[in-house]
Parts: structure tokens; C-alpha cells; sequence
């Protein structure tokens, strides 16, 4: 994977620019409810994130007899992450728009899995913001960078697909007027696949792309029946469960698979990066160059996360 161009705020900016826009985040909030709205009434508020007592995906949940091993790094969660992509604002400098909180406690950097509410925050950002009329655009990230990516002071805050989140309530027929805690992740233990002595357990993020595949795989999971073997999680407990599991669990089995792509077709191209990263491993090797200076691709990337102490506030 070829580092993104210079559209990438993670990969190009040096500062964070801070607007202080108290009532942006008020009115944008507002603005937006429309497309998280259900029935009648808006979405509640997201809760506090809290790990849930037993794994939201049974079949990743795989207890083994062995010692103890170290717990998950977090270059093996973030690669887990790659490929799917999501948007936010930046100013013409690549550098992120963030939201004051309302306490003042920590900055907001909004994160949307759709572009098109990405959009609505930018029209807001040039309502209130006169200075950004011209210079605020709409750029996309991806979601392993948002993970690495460790500011103090800022918040990064995802704004789910409500399509998604409708699914993942009616799936789980609770009324959809309670909303869902996070972002809604779909599972299901007949996608599990084994390639190249390798376990993938299989995450998306539309229900529509875990139906198309569940079609394809049994007759039995086809018709009414299809949302029977479909499991319903948030990606937050999930990305949390993983950080505290220890290898050989079941949880370093799984992978996010992006929205509109197949299983196959995306883990068919992290084998291949995988493959590529390993011989330009061994080619340096072979040099003896040091092995500071080893990079890939991924992490070129997360070379150019920008330093907490460049950090402007205004």
C-alpha cells in the first residue's frame, strides 16, 4: 500500500489547528440529527463506552489451555483497521477542524463512516467560520490511522452510518428508539474462513455486505432465515476486547472488512501487502542496514502523525 497523497490530514499536516467554535458543535450537532433520527424522536446521546461482560461475537471467542502470552499489540489491531475509510474537515493547511467541548475539557475531532455527513459538518464550519469558507474541505482517512493516532486532549468521535445503526437494532429487536451504544459492527460464524494455515474471522460494517456473502455460502442462510446467523456488536467494545485479549484467543483472528468489498477480495489484499512487506524485509536485511531504518508503508504512515507539543490552540 502506497502512502496517501497530501488530501490526508494524518499524513501531510505538522500542527492541529483548534477552533474554538463552542457553538458549532451545538449547531452541528443539531444540524445532523435528521440523519440519525429514528421514528420520532433523535438517537440518545452516545453512552460512556463500557466493555461488556462476555465477548459480542461468540465464535472469536475461543478458549485455549496454554500460558499466558502477551496481549495483542497495537500494530496488530491497527492492521486489522486497514483499508476502511472515513471522513473528516481540515483547513487548507491539511490541518484537522476540531470542536470545542462543551466542558472544555478536551477538543472534538468528528470522524463520519459517511461522506456525505462529513459534508453537512463542512457547511457548518464555513457558516460559523468565515476565515474557512474558502479554505475547509472534506478529506478522507482511514480508520487503522485513527486508531494509532494518540493526542492528548483530543477526542476523536465517530458519527455512524444511521442506516447501520437501524440494522443493527432491528437485528437485535430492541426498539429503535433507544438507540445503539457505538459504532454497529456485523459477524457471523459461517464466514469464518481458513487460508494458508491462517484463521480470518470476517467484521463488516454494513449489513447489506454480510447478507450479500452469507448468500453466497449456504442455502440455508438464504430468505427470511439470512438475519438469523447474523451477530451484532459495536466496533468500540470489540477494538476494546481485542487490546486486553492475549494471542492464540481468537480475537487475532479478526478482520474489518471495508464497506462495499467481499471477504475474499479484501483479505486476498493483505495477504498480498503482507507478502510484500516480508521481501522488502529481508532485502534490507540482506543489505545489514540497521534495522531503525527498516520501514514499510504503514509505518512511513504513521511517521507523519503529528507531535502532541506542535499542538495550536486558540
Amino acid at each position: 500500500m502506497e502512502p496517501s497523497g497530501p488530501s490526508n490530514p494524518l499524513l501531510s499536516l505538522s500542527t492541529f489547528i483548534h477552533h474554538h467554535c463552542l457553538r458549532l458543535g451545538a449547531e452541528f450537532s443539531s444540524r445532523i440529527s435528521d440523519t440519525t433520527r429514528f421514528l420520532s424522536g433523535n438517537l440518545p446521546p452516545p453512552r460512556r463506552l463500557r466493555l461488556a461482560p462476555s465477548p459480542p461475537f461468540a465464535s472469536v471467542s475461543q478458549p485455549k489451555q496454554t500460558a499466558a502470552t502477551a496481549n495483542l499489540s497495537s500494530d496488530h489491531v491497527a492492521k486489522t483497521l486497514a483499508g476502511t475509510a472515513l471522513y473528516t474537515v481540515s483547513n487548507s493547511n491539511n490541518e484537522f477542524v476540531l470542536i470545542s467541548d462543551p466542558n472544555g475539557a478536551k477538543s472534538i475531532g468528528l470522524l463520519c463512516f459517511r461522506q456525505e455527513d462529513a459534508e453537512a459538518f463542512l457547511a457548518q464550519v464555513r457558516l460559523r467560520r468565515r476565515e474557512l469558507r474558502s479554505q475547509a474541505k472534506v478529506v478522507p482517512i482511514t480508520l487503522d490511522q485513527v486508531y494509532m493516532l494518540k493526542v492528548e486532549g483530543i477526542a476523536f468521535r465517530f458519527l455512524p452510518d444511521p442506516v447501520q445503526i437501524k440494522n443493527a437494532l432491528e437485528l437485535k429487536a430492541v426498539d429503535i428508539r433507544s438507540g445503539f451504544d457505538g459504532v454497529p459492527v456485523f459477524q457471523s460464524d459461517l464466514l469464518v474462513v481458513k487460508k494458508k494455515n491462517k484463521r480470518y474471522c470476517p467484521i463488516y460494517f454494513q449489513k447489506e455486505d454480510i447478507e450479500k456473502e452469507l448468500s453466497k455460502v449456504s442455502k440455508a442462510s438464504r430468505g427470511p432465515s439470512l438475519s438469523q446467523h447474523i451477530m451484532v456488536g459495536s466496533l468500540e467494545d470489540v477494538l476494546k476486547k481485542m487490546e486486553i485479549s492475549e494471542k492464540k484467543s481468537g480475537w487475532e483472528d479478526l478482520i474489518f472488512i471495508p464497506p462495499g468489498k467481499s471477504h475474499s477480495q479484501h483479505i486476498h489484499e493483505i495477504t498480498k501487502l503482507e507478502m510484500k512487506e516480508g521481501i522488502h524485509f529481508t532485502l534490507i536485511k540482506e543489505k545489514n542496514e540497521r534495522m531503525d531504518k527498516v520501514t514499510f508503508n504503514s509505518v512511513k504512515e504513521m511517521a507523519m502523525v503529528p507531535n502532541i507539543s506542535s499542538a495550536v490552540s486558540f
